[in-house]
């Protein structure tokens, strides 16, 4: 049975960042690409893990609280995507902040599009 939880969104309500561009660090950063999601009708944003700025990953720097933040204010759901492990083995906060956003709808960390798809159609 699938998570009621869960939203299932159209792949019109997912802007896709490429991996390719200027790395997301700061709360204005975060704010254009939720502009560019308003401006395509998406209520999610993917993000893989190349275009967030190392410092994200290192919770101490709050670069990922005023991230997330934002993303949250604007009701605009956040899907980091990509592997993580080096950063999570090499941080307890981290872990349990990735594992506490992946039980909520609106702080995803996915490793692959594999594992986006079935979060989306719930299998």
């Amino acid at each position: 049975m699938p998570d009621p939880t869960i939203p299932r969104l159209p792949a019109e309500a997912i802007l896709r960042l490429p991996a390719d561009g200027a790395p997301i660090r700061t709360e204005q950063d975060a704010m254009d690409v939720i502009g560019d999601a308003f401006g395509h009708g998406a209520s999610w944003v993917v993000v893989p893990t190349a275009r967030l700025h190392p410092d994200f990953f290192v919770l101490r720097t709050r670069v990922a609280g005023g991230i997330v933040q934002k993303f949250v204010n604007y009701r605009t759901g956040l899907v980091v995507l990509g592997d993580i492990a080096d950063h999570v083995a090499a941080s307890d906060a981290l872990r349990d902040f990735v594992r506490e956003s992946n039980r909520g709808t609106q702080l995803w960390f996915l490793a692959d599009e594999a594992e986006l798809e079935a979060r989306l159609t719930g299998r």
